[in-house]
């Protein structure tokens, strides 16, 4: 890979996914890391390793561009505001200005596959107005289109093996379902890169998957019987109700299934390995290595 030695940023280096493209990045990237965050005090481990850290609020657009003075490569990790209609576009409408302002040379964005206009999925204008905004701002990008992670599926995975029912409202469609770590390391390797061109990236995992197929794999790693039940949006979305979920953000969580049941989720990519040099992960083995992890034995 044709590494640049410029200073490069990652913002939201708390979560899981910003951690993981540091920690990718401390192996094999030798230039200057700055991690940005809210809360610097929760990422001395990081600053113990000679990453800088730096504090950064996307709410606090005044204090954006002297976070990101020195930088030239900036990776924007998406928010997850999402309750309140526009707060995320405007975190990352202040994070893009605020990188202009600064002068960095590059962004790479992670977002979500599929967004334009008409897709079922009520959360992805968010996505695409940060697009926009990028391309816009004159500087040069990689936005990375990634799928639905492969995590999700860990959430519902104790009560889908207990019941014998992989309840979701897809349809018949497939998913080509992404682990959360290649997107990190896609991620990390398109920041670390010197490319500075404008690219737009679908970041998937190696085949899409049905319902079925889903509940095969299910079967086969907890060895006992699993059936995929598919379910109505209505169904879904008073599903996540009856688990406390306000009806606003139950509708946006049920409209991504509503989404890959049209098919919008469904292509597989080659971006992974192109920019990693690594396969991406299949789900089988993920689940597989997971199960254990995450599966409550009663």
């Amino acid at each position: 890979m044709n590494e640049t030695k410029e200073t490069i940023l990652v913002t939201g280096a708390g979560g899981n996914l910003g951690r993981l493209t540091i920690h990718w990045l401390l192996e094999n990237y030798d230039g200057p890391i700055i991690a940005a965050t809210r809360t610097p005090e929760k990422l001395s481990d990081l600053a113990d390793r000679g990453v800088s850290v730096r504090q950064a609020d996307f709410d606090q657009p005044e204090k954006l561009a002297d976070a990101f003075a020195g930088v030239q490569r900036l990776l924007l990790v998406s928010t997850d505001a999402l309750e309140v209609p526009g707060h995320r576009i405007k975190q990352h409408s202040n994070a893009i200005q605020a990188a202009v302002t600064a002068g960095v040379k590059h962004i790479v964005y992670t977002s979500f596959f599929n967004p334009e206009p008409g897709t079922a999925n009520l959360t992805a204008g968010d996505h695409y107005s940060t697009e926009e905004a990028i391309k816009n701002s004159g500087l040069s990008y990689t936005i990375l289109r990634s799928n639905l992670y492969a995590e999700n599926l860990l959430q519902s995975l104790t009560h889908t093996v207990a019941t014998g029912q992989y309840a979701a409202a897809i349809g018949e469609g497939k998913i080509a379902y992404v682990t959360r770590k290649d997107c990190a390391l896609t991620a990390a390797a398109a920041l670390a890169s010197s490319n500075t061109d404008k690219r737009i990236r679908n970041v998937t995992g190696p085949e899409a998957l049905s319902g079925y197929d889903i509940a095969q794999i299910l079967s086969d790693i907890a060895k006992k019987n699993i059936v995929y039940m598919p379910l109505e949006t209505a169904q879904l979305v008073g599903m996540y109700e009856s688990f406390g979920v306000p009806n606003a953000v139950a509708q946006a969580l049920a409209s991504f299934d509503t989404a890959s049941a049209r098919g919008e989720y469904a292509q597989p990519s080659t971006t992974v390995q192109e920019l990693t040099g690594q396969a991406p992960t299949s789900l089988k083995p993920f689940l597989d290595e997971n199960y254990w992890k995450t599966v409550t034995v009663c």
